[in-house]
This record gives structure tokens, sequence and C-alpha cells, in this order.
């Protein structure tokens, strides 16, 4: 379960590799890449700088994972997310996982995003001609994390069928 908070770039191919690297059983890798847009809100964005507070980052994020981990068959998890200073078009975050099918790791990709975008401490400013503005949670990423309680928390969990 590899998780990684750095200033660094990563190259999808390379991690995707070394995820599923000798792993046989691996059927179904799924993965997420998110980036910096140019527009955000109606305002142009030339910078995004990222911020977290180290050591509570990692730990939220380990939980994050512990919790696909329970809900999910998952043979490994990835998440790399970035800080510092990212301009338009630069990767911010990567989320992969494997599984023997693709219901396991698309649920549990989906949810490890939904939960890092409300839960991990991470705080972005953005650069714009109107000046410098931090970054609100969206209500939209409170919704689609939300969406895994109750009810509809029941799509996978720990699902057995060929898929």
């Amino acid at each position: 379960m590899p998780i990684r908070v750095q200033t660094e770039d990563f190259d999808l191919s390379t991690e995707i590799r070394q995820l599923r690297a000798g792993d046989l059983r691996v059927g179904a890798v799924a993965s997420f890449v998110g980036t910096v847009r140019d527009l955000n809100d109606g305002k142009g964005v030339s910078r995004m700088t990222l911020e977290h507070y180290p050591g509570m980052t990692e730990k939220a994020l380990e939980s994050i994972v512990a919790q696909a981990r329970e809900r999910w068959r998952l043979f490994d998890v990835l998440v790399i997310h970035r800080y510092g200073d990212l301009g338009p078009g630069d990767q911010i975050v990567l989320v992969a996982v494997t599984s023997a099918h693709r219901g396991d790791a698309f649920a549990a990709c989906e949810f490890i995003m939904d939960y890092l975008k409300t839960e991990a401490p991470f705080w972005k400013k953005e650069s714009t001609p109107q000046g410098e503005r931090w970054v609100d949670a969206r209500e939209t990423d409170t919704a689609a994390r939300e969406r895994w309680t109750g009810n509809l928390a029941e799509t996978p969990l720990k699902s057995g069928k060929n898929d």
C-alpha cells in the first residue's frame, strides 16, 4: 500500500507497472489522475499551491485506503499526492487500485478519491488574474463522499462475482 506525498511529478505507466509487477492474480487495474485546470469557478488559474500537514496527511490517506480494503477485495493500492507550486496541466494526484475483478477496482478507486477530496488535510491556493484565493471544499465533493454511507454503500461490497 504505497502512499507518497511529494513535490516530484510521477509517470503513470511506470507507477502502474510497478504496482502490478509480478502479481499474476491481478485481473483489473483502475486508476485516476487529477490535474490542475486552467479555469475554476469561471476564473483563470495560472498557478496552484498545495499545502499539507506532514505526518497527518499520510495517516489520513492510510486510513482512507484501509477503509477501502475493508469494503472491497483488493490486492494493492497506490496513492501519490503532490504538493507545492503547480501549473495548469500538471498532475496533482494518482490513485491506482489492483484487484481480481473490475467492479472492486473501479469502486475502490472512486471511493478513495471521494474520501481523499474531503478527508485528507490538503489546502489549495489558486493564483488568478484577480489575485490569490484559497479554494474551499465543494458541496459536490461532500455529496460524492456521502453516497458511500447508508444504503448506497452496498455497491459492490466484497463482491465475488466475476466481472
